[in-house]
């Protein structure tokens, strides 16, 4: 989410005066209208790496993407924009469970993979079947080359006590609210952008939107975005114990100490 510009609070972009200290790249180069998927991330690492001389530090808390630099990305070809227009429109005022069941029906392995509230990776799924006629979990077992092959990187996942990630995620997010980051979401809003685009599905952002059209107080969607924020955390664990092998998990009291080694 950091890659977009929209929201730089919410997303807890580093401030301006981080970014002078080392040169950044990626984050908040994508407008908020387009889709910045998994395939183009991998697309724009590679200009990277093949750019920037020296050491770079990928970081983020997004597990599929870390997976497809070191592990390789499916070839998936490119959805046609009419099928995605038509499928777009199609799935407005539409349940995302319900779309999550029509996937079962057309890809009933994917569909399996994939939880019924998540309703960007069922549209996409969706897309990739009628434009091919192939499953998306086909394509998915299949892999290039990665961007980073073995031994050319190190990898961390930083790995914080449960209980202090939880009291940390609510005070973040009550810091985001002081910094500004529901002026960030009415300015989002006042685009009129499509809900399904990602950066209007960013921790917190549907709730706080919620409240900006007076459905919740402040509180109740400050209250959500918390709860979404420690589910997404819970899950990257698992994630990264399933999908990761190759890195190595790290506590915050010697994280430096890790960085400096993975840095040799």
């Amino acid at each position: 989410m950091q890659v977009y510009r929209d929201l730089r609070v919410l997303t807890a972009r580093p401030p301006v005066e981080e970014e002078r200290l080392a040169p950044h790249l990626m984050f908040g180069e994508i407008d908020g209208a387009e889709n910045f998927s998994v395939g183009r991330y991998e697309a724009r690492a590679r200009e990277i790496l093949a750019r920037v001389a020296g050491r770079i530090v990928f970081v983020g808390g997004t597990g599929l993407y870390f997976r497809a630099l070191t592990q390789g990305l499916s070839d998936i070809p490119p959805v046609p924009e009419e099928v995605r227009t038509r499928l777009r429109e199609d799935a407005v005022g539409r349940e995302t469970p319900e779309l999550h069941a029509e996937l079962g029906r057309a890809d009933p392995a994917s569909a399996a993979r994939l939880r019924p509230s998540d309703r960007q990776r069922i549209l996409r799924a969706l897309e990739v079947r009628a434009a091919t006629g192939r499953s998306l979990t086909d394509y998915q077992n299949h892999r290039g080359e990665p961007a980073l092959r073995p031994g050319e990187w190190r990898g961390l996942f930083l790995a914080p006590d449960r209980e202090t990630l939880k009291r940390r995620i609510a005070e973040r997010f009550s810091a985001m609210l002081a910094a500004g980051a529901l002026a960030e979401v009415a300015a989002l809003a006042a685009r009129g952008l499509d809900s399904a685009l990602p950066v209007m599905r960013a921790h917190g952002a549907p709730h706080l939107l919620a409240h900006l059209r007076g459905e919740m107080s402040l509180d109740e969607a400050a209250a959500l975005g918390v709860r979404d924020t420690k589910a997404y955390a819970k899950r990257q664990f698992t994630w990264a114990r399933h999908q990761l092998p190759d890195f190595q998990w790290v506590a915050p009291d010697v994280a430096d100490a890790a960085v400096a080694w993975a840095l040799e």
